[in-house]
């Protein structure tokens, strides 16, 4: 547990104590999944971040949240079996249900308004990279993976360098998808739909950003929860 924060904190270390940190991270697009092992300081230079202001947003909600804070933090205590059935059940499942959802939408909005919107094509581009990485992924980490992890908590893994080479690799792939989820967050100017959008075209950008907050949680859980208890 923190006992106290500065600068030098790492974000992923605030974010595991204080998990409703992880909004003001995002308000000023510092990565807190990925990019989780940086210190505060770092990540606020690398962004162009004003560190006083970001301090002082992070005090104010660190305040008011203290003693209330469940989400995030209680899963640090948690076993890895819990964590990986979590993941599965509130993470996978609704994102393989999401993506059936939300597909036929987004191909929609490009074709219909791509020709004057061209920014349009290039998130149908970006989603459906998105859509195919991550289905891929969460199959890896249920077939492969996640079973291995629970043979590394058994002490029956076979080979424990194989073990890990394949929690690094989905690292990586974590790292991919947050790139994708910063371009598509870029070209559609923090997911601000024009003020002449239709009502699927607004559907689209929220929905997005929506799926993004969802995969961020996601990787966090894993990334800075999850997978450090093995290395």
């Amino acid at each position: 547990m923190l006992q106290t924060y500065s600068e030098q904190t790492l974000v992923r270390d605030l974010v595991n104590e204080f998990p409703k940190t992880a909004d003001v991270f995002k308000s000023v697009r510092i990565d807190f999944c990925c990019g989780g092992a940086t210190p505060i300081a770092e990540a606020a230079a690398a962004g162009g971040v004003d560190i006083g202001n970001l301090m002082a947003n992070l005090a104010e909600v660190i305040e008011k949240s203290s003693g209330g804070e469940t989400d995030l933090k209680v899963w640090t205590d948690s076993a890895s079996d819990t964590i990986i059935d979590h993941v599965i059940s509130e993470y996978h499942n609704p994102l393989r249900e999401e993506f059936l959802n939300l597909s036929p939408y987004v191909t929609k909005v490009s074709r219909v308004h791509g020709g004057h919107r061209p920014e349009l094509m290039k998130v149908y581009e970006l989603y459906y990279e998105l859509k195919k990485e991550m289905l891929e992924h969460v199959a890896k980490e249920e077939e492969t993976v996640f079973p291995l992890i629970r043979q590394l908590d058994a002490d029956t893994v076979e080979d424990r360098e194989q073990a890990l080479n394949y929690i690094k690799e989905l690292e990586k792939e974590h790292d991919h998808a947050g790139a994708i989820l910063k371009e598509l967050r870029e070209i559609t100017s923090d997911f601000t739909p024009p003020a002449d959008a239709c009502g699927t075209y607004r559907l689209v950008y929220k929905r997005l950003e929506m799926l993004e907050g969802q995969t961020f949680i996601h990787v966090h859980l894993e990334n800075n929860i999850l997978f450090p208890r093995y290395f």
